[in-house]
Order: structure tokens, then C-alpha cells, then sequence
């Protein structure tokens, strides 16, 4: 039998229930997040099955056009991601009638976003359940939650949810997390707040707590009596694009670490929740944030690295530098690449160090997470010393290829007893029908249904800050210095000497 096709086909996988009837309201309904991932995610939901007739999408922006400007703008996107392989919004070609279910559900409303005519307008046509969906610049986030509930828009009837997704960045530091924190829960309960991550939207991620908790084989080993170190890498190829405004005062550390990098982290490292309702896992992954040991002024010089792409090549192709992007400062010090050595003061990984790297402009496209699990104590073949051995590392693949790779050490053939390395792999589009997705999709259809267990929860932003802020309060007084490094390349050597120290080194970035 063929494995592969079995779990592949329609009667292999669980097929979800649709969503409930909803308006998704989409501030800053003209930007990019909208067309090249809200869009492309309603499309691949509704091709799956997961939204019902009375679906429908009002878009809000300050940009004055009607229902069919809007619908006409977002056709001729979607149609450009169906013939554009290489993004990450690409679509297995366009289905016509699919497209065309969506584009006739979309509406628009122009208005300002701090303008309290704007939600009198949208209480006239919004009804029933509703989701609001923030996909605005972090400025707007505080008057349009105000707005929202102020206006009785996010009130509550017995037979109609209200939700807002709020998109990161969640806070600039800690206090100004606090303070939106302490906003939301003055004007809303906590249980209609979805802070969304798309990290962790990824088949991947959610995979990990399937692979730790389902299966006998992995648990007994996840804690520090068998695993050495953690690396933890989100690689990018590309440089600041047309962000630099929005990069240069935040850089990779406030951009990424609280929340991409230590979602991620929380998911390795939780301890298993009592059940997998919401609550009961984002207090794993809280408890887990408020174990990291923040780094004090000596470890910041000595654990943390900071670095900036100078001109390179990428993609074959000569590369300006950071610097010479536009709307930055000839001067800037911003980081594009930050790695840092962090340790979790608690029994299960007392002693075992977590690496983690994030950066621009770097050699290869990558998001993983790796497991060095440590070499047997004793090596009995005595022409193999135990420094060649294979490394035993667990290799979860993020992105852009779904998957898991296991690396261990097997006898070669032949006459004489040598041990080469051999991997296991596992890749999602192997054996399940994967079509493509933003990663959107899922986090959407849970709002919708009002799964929050891969959303964010306030004490789960404030911990991720609070290991964050000590950091930047250190860059703020001059004690980290930024490093450069080529474009094209996998960093400053800074970062390659963060683990060299401990004996260890990073798993490498080839294409």
C-alpha cells in the first residue's frame, strides 16, 4: 500500500467543519499585508471548503475608491500571485469561479482610521458576527481599538462573537506592552483579542507539540539529560525593501526576537500542558518566556551579537549594503542580524544553552529549529575517535520546506567497520496533499471559530519583552557594538564565535 497517497487523499485527513458565518472588517484594507496575504488566505480557504455563504469582507482605508475599484485592485494582485512562482504568496495557478466567490463577498468603506465617523459608518453595515482585523502601522493600533469600543462595536450579543486580530509589532518595549495591554483590557476582555503570529500558522510549528506529545520516543529524551543545545534560525535573503522607515528605529531584535523567535522557542522548549484548550498551552509557553534568564551587562558584551549587511552578492547578483538603502542614515547603527546565547533556569533544561539567530541579506532563505542531542558517553570502535562521530540533531524545517530531518551514524558498507552519516527525512509534501498557503489560513479559520491556542496572550507578549528589554537597554548605553557582515553570507564571525567558545558551531546555512 501506498502510505504516502493514503494520507494524501481526501479519506486520509480530517476535514475541518466551515467557519461560522462572519464579516471580516480589514483595516488598512489597501496595504500590503491585505493584498499579499489576507487575499491570497480567503482565496485558499475558500478552495478548501472553510467559509460558508454568509461570508462577507469590508475593507477600511483612508484611500477613497468604491466596491468595485476595490474588488478590481485585488483581482489583478491575486491574478499576479498566480503567475509569480517565487513568492510567498504564489498560488497554484488561479481558479476563476474560487476567485470569483471571494470577490463578489468584498466591500469597501473609506474613512480615517481616528475619525469616529468612520466606525458610525461601519456600525450601519456590519451585523451579526465580526472579526476586525488590524493590518495597520503599530500607530493606529491604540485609536482604532479605542474606537472599536467605544463605538459598541465590539459588543457582544448571545449569538454573535466580536474579535479583533492585532498584527505585531505588539509593543516598541516592554512598557509600551504594557501600556497596549492595559489598553485592551480596559475596553475588551481578553478572550476577544487574538495577537496573531504567522509563525505560527506554519504546519511545522504546530507539528511540534504533535511530535513531542504524541509520540513515545521523543519526549523522554526533550530535557537535559539527552539534549545538548538548541539552535533556532530564521534566515532571510532579502534586505529592508521599502521598509527602512519602519526598520530603522526598530532593527532585528525588537522586529523579530519577542515574538517570531521566542514563539518558536516557547514551542521547543513548554512543558506539556495539562490539555491542549488554549488557555492551558499558552500558560506552558508563558512559564517558559518567564524562565529565560535575561541577560545582564556582562553576558549582554559577552551573549549577545549584533550585525549589519554591507554590499555583497545575492542571488548571483551584486548587493548594495544596509546603509546605502533608502531612508537610511549613512551612520545607522540599526542591527539586520542579531544572534544571542540564552539560557532557561528551570528543571528541565538547567544547563542546556538555546541559540538563536535571525538576520538579512543572509546566504539562504531558511526558518529551522535544531536539536543536538548529545553523542554517546563511550565510543567502542576504536578507529572512529568520538569526535568524528555524526552529531545526532533533530532538524525541524520551518520554511521554506516543511518538514524534519533526523542525522545520526550508520555503518558504511564494506569489509571494514567505518561509520558514515546518514539522515531521515521527513517532508510534508511527501505524504500530504499540501497545497500552497501563506500560513495565514489556519490562524484565520481559528479566529474565526475562536481557537485561540496558537495566538498570543498577554502575559505571554510581557514575558517575551521583559528577556527583550535588558537587551535594548544595553544597546541604548553604548555596550554592543554592531558587527558587519557581506551580504549573501551566514553573518558576522561574532556569531560563529558566540558558539565556538562552548566547542559547538552553527548548523551550516547551504542552499
Amino acid at each position: 500500500m501506498d502510505v504516502a497517497a493514503a494520507l494524501a487523499g481526501p479519506e486520509g485527513l480530517a476535514k475541518a467543519d466551515p467557519a461560522p458565518s462572519c464579516t471580516l472588517v480589514i483595516f488598512g484594507a489597501a496595504g500590503d499585508l491585505t493584498k499579499r496575504l489576507l487575499m491570497p488566505s480567503l482565496y485558499n480557504m475558500q478552495q478548501a471548503g472553510l467559509l460558508q455563504e454568509g461570508f462577507t469582507v469590508v475593507g477600511v482605508d483612508r484611500v477613497a475608491r468604491d466596491d468595485n475599484g476595490y474588488r478590481s485592485d485585488l483581482t489583478e494582485t491575486i491574478q499576479g500571485f498566480a503567475s509569480d512562482k517565487g513568492s510567498e504568496s504564489a498560488l497554484d495557478g488561479l481558479n476563476a469561479d474560487a476567485w470569483g466567490w471571494v470577490r463578489d463577498r468584498l466591500f469597501y468603506q473609506a474613512g480615517d482610521f481616528e475619525d469616529t465617523a468612520t466606525y458610525d459608518a461601519l456600525k450601519q453595515r456590519v451585523s451579526g458576527n465580526c472579526v476586525f482585523y488590524l493590518a495597520v502601522a503599530a500607530r493606529f493600533f491604540a485609536p482604532v481599538l479605542t474606537h472599536l469600543a467605544d463605538s459598541g462595536l465590539m459588543t457582544e450579543a448571545d449569538d454573535a462573537f466580536r474579535r479583533v486580530v492585532v498584527e505585531k509589532p505588539f509593543g516598541h518595549d516592554l512598557a509600551s506592552a504594557k501600556a497596549l495591554n492595559a489598553l485592551i483590557l480596559a475596553k475588551m476582555d481578553e478572550s476577544q483579542v487574538f495577537r496573531i503570529d504567522h509563525f505560527l500558522g506554519k504546519e511545522t510549528v504546530q507539528n511540534l507539540m504533535a511530535l513531542r506529545f504524541s509520540n513515545g520516543i521523543f519526549e523522554p529524551l526533550w530535557n537535559r539529560n539527552y539534549i545538548d543545545h538548541v539552535q533556532i534560525t530564521a534566515a532571510e535573503t532579502v534586505g529592508v525593501e521599502r521598509r527602512a522607515k519602519f526598520y530603522e528605529p526598530t532593527g532585528a531584535l525588537r522586529d523579530m526576537v519577542p515574538n517570531h523567535m521566542f514563539q518558536l522557542l516557547a514551542m521547543t522548549a513548554m512543558e506539556p500542558p495539562n490539555s491542549f484548550d488554549a488557555d492551558a498551552v499558552r500558560a506552558e509557553k508563558a512559564k517558559v518566556l518567564q524562565a529565560v534568564k535575561p541577560l545582564d551587562t556582562g553576558r549582554v558584551a559577552r551573549d549577545l551579537v549584533r550585525g549589519q549587511y554591507g554590499p555583497g552578492t545575492s542571488g548571483g547578483k551584486d548587493t548594495q549594503g544596509y546603509r546605502q538603502e533608502p531612508d537610511v542614515a549613512a551612520d545607522s547603527t540599526t542591527e539586520t542580524y542579531i544572534a544571542m546565547r540564552l539560557n532557561i533556569d528551570n528543571f528541565r533544561w538547567a544547563g542546556v544553552p538555546f541559540y538563536v539567530r535571525t538576520g538579512k541579506r543572509m546566504a539562504v532563505r531558511r526558518t529551522e529549529i535544531v536539536v543536538h542531542f548529545k553523542q554517546a558517553p563511550h565510543a567502542m570502535f576504536r578507529s572512529t575517535p568520538v569526535e568524528a562521530l555524526t552529531p545526532n540533531a533533530m532538524v525541524i524545517h520551518v520554511q521554506p520546506s516543511e518538514g524534519i530531518t533526523l542525522n545520526f551514524s550508520a555503518k558504511v558498507p564494506g569489509p571494514t567497520l567505518q561509520l558514515g552519516r546518514v539522515a531521515m527525512d521527513f517532508r510534508y509534501a511527501d505524504y500530504f496533499n499540501t497545497p500552497s498557503n501563506t500560513g495565514y489560513e489556519t490562524l484565520l479559520y481559528d479566529v474565526m471559530i475562536g481557537d485561540a491556542t496558537f495566538f498570543q496572550r498577554a502575559d505571554n507578549v510581557e514575558a517575551g519583552w521583559a528577556v527583550v528589554q535588558p537587551m535594548l537597554d544595553e544597546i541604548e548605553a553604548g555596550h554592543s557594538e554592531v558587527q558587519p557582515y557581506a551580504a549573501g553570507t551566514s553573518g558576522p564571525a561574532a556569531a560563529d564565535a558566540l558558539l565556538e567558545r562552548d566547542g559547538r558551531h552553527w548548523l551550516a546555512l547551504s542552499a
